[in-house]
């Protein structure tokens, strides 16, 4: 045992003997390989249905951590490298659970986040208009995230030990603009007067030690699109917060592959509704010239008004990012033993939970502008038109603009073809005209989330609130201030409040009321109407002090179960062929004898279709470097960042393809005699799937 250890330990006994013991609590990290199919399925995100997948450069996970107070109250909060959660995943998660641990676990105090990477495959979330571009539901993916979500709870909660928790944030410049600056300046000056930035530069971070102060975890909150992969990107990605997280687990967990180790380190969405990692801006992507600021086109001739990020591509702006949120965390944890940067948290653990008809719902409001107490009230979901003009992360089709707020005869004929609003419809989303009627729209299911999933988990003076949806900057703003009131108020204590996004279910944005009005592609994906945030803020208000008093709530009513009506369009794997005179796993496309720093290995192999075996918790390759006459050590993955892999079909009716692997040597490599092994399994065209392997020959890679 180290000084510093023994200096804690110490500490501890001091305090203890004074009468001011350190709340301890269970606690435990975990995580699972959540990776689907990676080639044939449109990701989800930028509802591109050009964006299918054609590979991997990052596989994506779930890290999961579970507290338990001494009474034994416990929650568990998963962060997954996923575009967003949906309910039918969250309830099946929970019914594997609860096939294991009977009923300590359940809808209430299990939290599921997703971290809204726009590079992982879609298929899951069982509401038409989310998987439309995906092409309907996948099971395979379903199936995946189901286990892996699952999996990380599990071993989250099989790491249990004796622990503490402490809460510590940092300021983080460069890297999240605000994307709808406009909009935001709709919201009063007074208000706006009180933050520096228009958007929410604070990362906010728990750390979990055991009680001799070994680290375990650490979860992240930091309001971020990932989104700087565009919507170019085919390959399965966790984008800027996902490497973020391979940085900080490598760190920890030094001579483990990426996924792999006991430490769990996770960068978790906020309140991102309108912040963007492209910090350059948005340009028009032929001359450059600057967009218009209302509503983010450009003129003819001049292209797509796009922003970009501080790298020369895509990926290099998605390494630059990470590694900024990777090191603001890890200078949090550098910092541990310094009680100026960190406390400990103390206290109690609760949750509480309630499911919500959103178009139903009538409630009041105080308006601090008119002084005076609304009444408010849900619309059916609807999509407005600036919704179909994507955002400058991911610019949409047709001649969209952002901020429209008339209609089209001929776009609401195609959208009344589709599902007519009624005139109510119309008048409660006013001043959003509506595109998509899709609170009217059943066929073949719903298109949309009428009832939505609202959670508080309380860690003893931290609060963390699971939101539906992303909300925006200041729509965040306003909910942390007002639960932090209701707790205040119904408590007696001061609390710190998370706001954790895209949690449990997904129901597009959330705007302030004044930023509905501008009507951009927050406020046109603001389904439930102008008041949604005037009702999450009475909903989230009542919940705080219902949960701070010990009281319950009626669970309100359940989402439908849409699980045996699920369509999709997505063939499976029909068969797998090679041409004569090879097999699979063949490398036709052998590497060099040798390759210096910063240069790229590409070797080429006869494949079957990588959907027949996902590798989940695997690799579909492994790059070896030779430790002496008889041993090869694995040095990368389809894991790692340094790794591409690319599939292609090169004839369809025979049923032949090809896996290209590529690896980036850098600066960190060691020197050495290295090769390249693929895994994969292809379908028989009698039926059966079976293994193959294929290994390249040996190459060196010389110093530097």
């Amino acid at each position: 045992m180290d000084i510093s250890k023994l200096a804690f330990l110490s500490l501890l006994a001091l305090s203890s003997l004074c009468g001011l013991a350190s709340a301890t609590y269970k606690v435990g990290v975990g995580r699972a390989d959540i990776t689907g199919p990676p080639v044939e399925i449109n990701f989800m995100g930028y509802a591109n249905i050009k964006q299918v997948g054609r590979g991997i450069h990052t596989r994506v996970f779930a890290r999961a951590f579970v507290v338990e107070d001494g009474k034994g109250n416990r929650v568990a909060f998963v962060s997954a490298d996923a575009g967003m959660m949906g309910f039918g995943l969250k309830r099946e998660v929970i019914k594997r659970l609860q096939a294991r641990y009977g009923n300590v676990y359940h809808t209430d105090n299990v939290a599921i986040s997703g971290t809204h990477t726009h590079g992982a495959p879609g298929g899951f979330l069982m509401h038409l208009l989310y998987d439309i571009s995906i092409l309907g539901f996948v099971p395979q993916t379903f199936e995946v995230m189901s286990q892996g979500i699952y999996l990380a709870i599990k071993r989250a909660t099989d790491n249990l030990v004796d622990g503490r928790i402490f809460l510590s944030k940092t300021t983080v410049l460069n890297v999240n603009i605000n994307r709808s600056p406009t909009s935001y300046l709709r919201n009063p000056a007074e208000e706006r007067a009180q933050y520096e930035h228009d958007t929410d530069k604070t990362l906010t971070q728990l750390r979990f030690v055991d009680l001799e102060n070994n680290l375990l975890g650490a979860f992240n909150w930091y309001a971020v699109h990932a989104t700087s992969m565009n919507n170019t990107n085919q390959l399965v990605t966790s984008d800027n917060v996902g490497y973020a997280a391979l940085l900080l687990e490598k760190e920890y967990n030094p001579n483990k592959m990426p996924g792999k180790g006991k430490f769990v380190g996770a960068f978790c969405s906020s309140n991102l509704g309108d912040v963007s990692p492209n910090i350059m801006g948005p340009k028009c992507s032929i001359s450059g010239n600057e967009c218009d600021l209302l509503t983010s086109r450009c003129p003819a001739g001049e292209g797509e008004c796009f922003a970009s990020g501080p790298g020369k591509d895509m990926f290099e702006s998605t390494q630059i990012l990470g590694q900024r949120l990777s090191d603001a965390a890890l200078g949090l944890l550098n910092e541990q033993s310094q009680e100026s940067t960190a406390r400990e948290v103390t206290g109690d653990v609760r949750f509480i939970h309630q499911f919500v008809d959103m178009p139903n719902y009538n409630g009041s409001t105080y308006n601090p502008l008119t002084r005076k107490i609304d009444k408010v009230r849900g619309c059916q979901p609807a999509m407005g038109y600036s919704f179909a003009a994507g955002t400058t992360d991911g610019p949409g089709a047709f001649s969209f603009e952002q901020g429209t707020t008339t209609d089209n005869a001929m776009w609401n004929f195609v959208r009344d073809f589709i599902a007519a609003p009624t005139q109510e419809d119309i008048k409660c989303h006013e001043p959003k005209p509506i595109l998509l009627a899709t609170g009217r729209a059943t066929f073949p299911y719903e298109w949309q989330p009428k009832i939505v999933s609202d959670q508080l988990l309380k860690i003893g003076d931290v609060i963390i609130a699971a939101v539906p949806c992303e909300f925006t900057t200041m729509a965040g703003r306003r909910l942390r201030n007002q639960i932090r009131a209701a707790a205040s108020a119904a408590g007696g204590i001061d609390t710190e409040v998370i706001i954790a996004g895209l949690t449990n279910i997904y129901t597009s944005y959330t705007v302030t009321p004044e930023e509905y009005q501008a009507q951009r592609y927050e406020a046109a994906s603001t389904i439930f109407g102008p008041h949604t945030h005037s009702i999450y803020m009475d909903v989230f208000e009542r919940l705080t002090k219902a949960m701070m008093r010990n009281e319950t709530v009626d669970a309100g009513p359940s989402p439908p179960y849409m699980n045996d009506v699920m369509l999709s369009l997505n063939t499976g794997v029909l068969f797998d062929g090679h041409p004569i005179n090879t097999d699979f796993g063949y490398v036709k496309s052998q590497p060099n004898k040798e390759y210096g720093i910063n240069e790229t290995v590409k070797v080429t192999y006869i494949s079957g279709n990588p959907r027949n075996n996902l590798f989940t918790e695997k690799t579909y390759f492994t790059v070896e470097r030779k430790i002496n006459e008889d041993r090869w050590k694995v040095a990368y993955t389809d894991a790692s960042w340094e790794t591409k892999m690319v599939w292609h079909r090169t004839n369809t009716i025979l049923g032949f393809s090809e896996l290209d692997i590529y690896w980036n040597i850098s600066p960190q490599t060691l020197p050495g005699e290295y090769r390249i092994r693929h895994s994969g399994e292809y379908k028989y065209i009698l039926g059966g799937k079976y293994p193959y392997e294929g290994l390249t020959h040996s190459f060196a890679v010389k110093e530097d």
